[in-house]
Formats: structure tokens, sequence, C-alpha cells
């Protein structure tokens, strides 16, 4: 399966580089020079990160591909993806439907609920539960709230801070 990584914008400069809008959210780990992405239209690539940098607010990445800025300018809207498989081998993220039907458990082993979602946010994702008890928690998917993800094993070590788990009832007028 493929994951969108990046859409292309504009050349940046005289040598090759473009910028991107990221839809990942773990840019460090995507973006490594020497990665080989697929891209739509597959006319396009596929293309090899010679070089990612930071300028002000913006991403920009160039390509071993792309030598010149007239190369850059015809990628403007290209599509940039990568394999799962690549990424799990990098050991990077996790994927809904992988989460999804998980058992929720504390550090001690005390059952939760279920994972019923994971919802992507620009600054965070979250880890929706199914609570046993009726309720609905929105946990974020950070290693100090969710410190072990085990997809065979069926389960997800969930350690939240008191009250965490009764915010969604508050917010939407339940008593917990």
């Amino acid at each position: 399966m493929q994951v969108r990584v990046a859409r292309v914008g504009k050349a940046h400069g005289l040598r090759g580089e473009v910028t991107v809008q990221v839809h990942t959210d773990a840019p460090a780990e995507r973006f490594v020079p020497g990665r080989q992405f697929s891209t739509r239209p597959a006319s396009a690539g596929p293309l090899t990160l010679a070089s990612v940098r930071q300028h002000r607010d913006t991403v920009l990445l160039a390509f071993e591909e792309v030598p010149d800025r007239t190369a850059a300018e015809q990628l403007r809207g290209t599509q940039l993806y990568v394999e799962t498989e690549a990424l799990e081998a990098a050991g990077e993220g996790w994927y809904e439907d992988e989460l999804v039907g998980l058992v929720a458990v504390t550090p001690a082993g005390g059952r939760l609920g279920t994972v019923s979602a994971l919802e992507t946010r620009p600054a965070q994702d979250l880890l929706v539960l199914a609570l046993d008890d009726g309720g609905e928690a929105r946990i974020p998917f950070v290693e100090q709230l969710v410190p072990e993800v085990d997809v065979e094993g069926g389960r997800v070590v969930v350690d939240p801070p008191q009250g965490l788990l009764e915010l969604d009832r508050e917010e939407n007028g339940e008593e917990g």
C-alpha cells in the first residue's frame, strides 16, 4: 500500500529545489536523502531524494532526477508517495487499519476498551477508544501516553493522566 507524504509546490531557486506541502506527521523521518518516492502522475517519477532543508516555514526538497529549475517547475502538483513496507522497515508510524479493534489496557493490564479510530490531526494524532463503560476517549498518540502497540498480540497499552478519559464526556455534557 502507498501513503501520500507530500504534494510538490513551486520551484525554488535555480538548482532544482521545490517547495512541498507536507502530508505526514514525521517529515524528518520521511524525507531522508536516498529515499525513493513514487509519484502521481506516475510519469513524474520515481524520484530519489537528494536533499531536504527548511527555508523559513517551508520544506524544500531536491531530487537526483531534477537538475534545474525548468525540470522542477514541471513537478508542480505532483503527489509523492512511499510504500508502507518502507515505512514499517524504518519503524515509522501506525495505520488506522492496524489499530482499530486492538484492546486498550492500562500498564497494569486493566482493560479500558478497544481502539475505534485514529484521528489524524495537523498537530497530533489521536487514538480514539470505545471505553468498556460506554464512553469514548481521545488519547494523544504519543509514546508517553501510548507506550506500547502490540498488533500481533491484539493490544495497545494506554497510560493516561488522571482525568483524560473523562474529557470527552465533560465536553459533551455527560457525567462520568
